[in-house]
């Protein structure tokens, strides 16, 4: 059995659009950041930091988004969310050590430095259609739930980040993100800049 806690908008988002992508059958528990719902007593047995995601397997927990992406890419193969080779499994890896060590955290180094990561970002994307080879993967995801709530936030012009918005836009079409969307925006969102603006 998996159970799935997450906070709507929050990291937590990328595992749970994952869980939907491979087709698993997981209990989402929503925390609530504005009660303090992360903090209590029963989620810290749970998770000791306090943050989301947990995804609790048979009664084990598992923290961290690229170590949950990448459970669950390996457990559903037939998702197809990570490539076959040793080489595109390592870019995987690859992009999403970066995302969390680089991306995610340059938004507190202020507004300049966060365009300045996310156009590298985006040149490091290029043209290609999806982060790693010719599939959508576990990075995809991870890219794109980053660059959602930045771009909700931010509203940038399209052309300031071509690739990170090509991708962003073709992500979105998917019947998971469009689910995980549903069910999150159902419960609530409360931390600022959740989701991205309309597109004309």
């Amino acid at each position: 059995m998996l159970t799935l806690y997450f906070a709507p908008g929050a990291s937590s988002m990328a595992p749970h659009i994952a869980l939907f992508e491979v087709g698993a059958l997981f209990e989402g528990r929503p925390l609530s950041f504005g009660k303090n719902e992360n903090n209590s007593p029963e989620y810290l047995a749970i998770n000791p930091l306090g943050q989301v995601p947990t995804l609790v397997i048979d009664g084990r927990p598992l923290t961290e988004v690229a170590g949950i992406l990448f459970y669950l890419a390996k457990t559903y193969p037939a998702a197809g969310l990570l490539p076959d080779d040793a080489e595109g499994q390592a870019r995987v890896v690859s992009w999403m050590s970066f995302i969390a060590a680089t991306l995610h955290p340059a938004r507190r180094r202020g507004l300049d430095h966060a365009r300045k990561t996310y156009a590298q970002a985006d040149a490091r994307l290029g043209a290609a259609d999806w982060a790693v080879g010719e599939r959508y993967s576990i990075a995809d995801i991870h890219l794109f739930r980053l660059f959602w709530r930045f771009y909700g936030s931010l509203n940038p012009p399209a052309e300031e980040f071509p690739n990170l918005m090509r991708l962003h836009d073709r992500v979105l079409a998917r019947p998971a993100v469009q689910r995980t969307l549903k069910v999150e925006t159902a419960v609530g969102y409360e931390l600022p800049g959740q989701g991205a603006p309309e597109r004309a």
